[in-house]
């Protein structure tokens, strides 16, 4: 298999519109972790992603018939616009089927390629099913976005140009994974030469399919992922690419949404670049392994994948690096509602930089206060923190780690709801597409009175939605059946600490 694969990488076909990106050094990052981390910056690609790479390499190789009929993809954006890319260059009509959830910048890139957008559902496996359909009615050539070896041999030649470039020996190589092409070209060609030298997928805890395909001998179909990395949003990895990664992958490596951003800002920091979520999985990756394996002085390869990120992303990104970093606590403390109380509390915090503090009169017996706290040693200095408030009689709440308080009740808090009887909080996620919002209450019905409804736009394809029911106890089983009827994907809250604390 090896053998093979090295033949198609060194005679893959992608310079014509691919450039040799750069590996740079991370030297605020290498000093900081104590390592030698390089990255490699496929976010200078003309369409700031690899992708265009094993899509111009795939389509170099159909027939004559073929390239008169035209290609077909699904892309929710990076591989659609290096589908479109190709097919310009090289006279070869390109349709590229995205979801409707597809951010604008994305849709507008493909079109400014020439790419004939098709919008078609709410996810990706809907624009895929539309495109195998056209594929049939109109005699199209579908270009697999991974699962295509003309596909993983475009991309294997970033793993050619890492070891041209470093000629020192690496000591591991961090690859996002989505569906698996980029890992398995870099592994096939990195193995083959310098067997020495790792090779770890790195994906979202809520996108994990290679982790999960590896964990049980086959590729298997998650029944969700998050939508967070966008680029590998992929509910079930190749036959072809799991067949690689199965045999030659050192490893997965599993991160967090906070872990991701507060990448995105390591990457910042030493390049002024601003990577996609997706883009910031190796760095994300390095950093998690190194947690888990304390070695020094390693080199380390981060495998930076794309740049496609939507502006209005990055004010939630920024939120959430300083958790991810653990540059930030954020706490529920409670103190005496009487003169003087707010006072002896920030006393008790000191010189501490205050990062966010919410408070709003809820009764005559105890306020409640949101704060967020700077951290410059990390969870010890969180812990020593809270046991500090702690013995100075403060009842505190480490909501640092809580998703639901990240998400929704830091821009809530101002007071509880006193009427609202038999409230149950429930978390939704559904696709963004206008109407959406119409669509989600209409399927949520009226059975029910909403008395709590918290919506706000990171700028992604999936809007996330925090909202109270009141449910009689009589009719909590039968709100659980219709919740599933619904389609959306939903989390009970009701026992969140932080809606206990401050909405409840």
């Amino acid at each position: 298999m090896a053998s093979r694969y090295l033949e198609l990488i060194l005679k893959a076909r992608v310079y014509d519109v691919a450039v040799e990106t750069p590996l740079d050094e991370a030297p605020r990052l290498s000093a900081r972790l104590g390592q030698h981390v390089l990255l490699k910056r496929e976010d200078l690609q003309p369409v700031f992603s690899f992708k265009l790479r094993g899509a111009y390499n795939r389509l170099s190789q159909l027939g004559g018939t073929e390239r008169r009929a035209g290609v077909i993809c699904s892309s929710a954006g990076n591989h659609g616009q290096g589908v479109a890319l190709a097919g310009r260059r090289l006279g070869i009509r390109s349709v590229i089927v995205m979801p409707e959830t597809t951010a604008r910048i994305k849709i507008e890139a493909v079109r400014a390629l020439g790419g004939e957008v098709v919008l078609h559902g709410h996810g990706y496996d809907e624009a895929y099913s539309h495109a195998l359909e056209r594929v049939e009615s109109e005699g199209l050539t579908f270009v697999h976005p991974f699962n295509d070896p003309g596909v993983i041999a475009g991309q294997g030649t970033i793993g050619m140009e890492i070891l041209r470039q470093q000629r020192d020996p690496i000591d591991a190589i961090f690859v996002p994974v989505g569906g698996g092409g980029l890992a398995s070209g870099i592994a096939l060609y990195v193995k083959t030469l310098q067997p020495q030298t790792k090779v770890f997928g790195v994906s979202p805890v809520d996108a994990q399919g290679m982790a999960r395909a590896l964990e049980a001998g086959q590729p298997v179909t998650l029944e969700r992922v998050g939508s967070f990395a966008d680029g590998v949003a992929v509910r079930r990895v190749g036959d072809e690419t799991f067949r690689i990664c199965s045999e030659l992958l050192d490893g997965m490596v599993l991160v967090s949404t906070d872990e991701i951003c507060a990448a995105i800002r390591d990457i910042f920091e030493d390049t002024r670049a601003l990577v996609e979520p997706a883009g910031a999985l190796g760095v994300a990756g390095i950093k998690r392994w190194l947690a888990d394996n304390p070695v020094r002085e390693q080199t380390l390869v981060a495998i930076n994948s794309g740049a496609n990120v939507n502006f209005d992303r990055l004010r939630y990104i920024a939120e959430r690096a300083d958790a991810g970093e653990q540059r930030e606590a954020l706490l529920g403390v409670e103190i005496p509602e009487r003169p003087g109380s707010f006072l002896r509390f920030c006393e008790t915090l000191g010189r501490r930089s205050i990062t966010e503090f919410n408070y709003r009169y809820a009764d005559q017996r105890v306020a409640r206060i949101f704060v967020g706290v700077e951290l410059r040693g990390g969870a010890d200095e969180r812990e020593a923190l809270i046991g500090h408030i702690r013995a100075a009689g403060f009842p505190v709440t480490d909501l640092s780690a809580d998703e639901m308080a990240k998400l929704h009740v830091r821009h809530m808090v101002g007071g509880v709801g006193s009427g609202a009887a038999n409230e149950r909080l429930v978390r939704f996620e559904y696709p963004e597409y206008p109407g959406a919002l119409l669509d989600f209450l209409r399927a949520l019905g009226t059975r029910w009175n909403i008395s709590l409804f918290h919506y706000r736009n990171h700028g992604s394809d999936f809007a996330r939605v925090l909202a109270g029911l009141q449910v009689p106890e009589s009719e909590r089983d039968g709100l659980a059946a219709h919740l599933q009827l619904c389609g959306y994907p939903w989390r009970d809250e009701t026992s969140n600490p932080g809606y206990r604390l401050f909405l409840a």
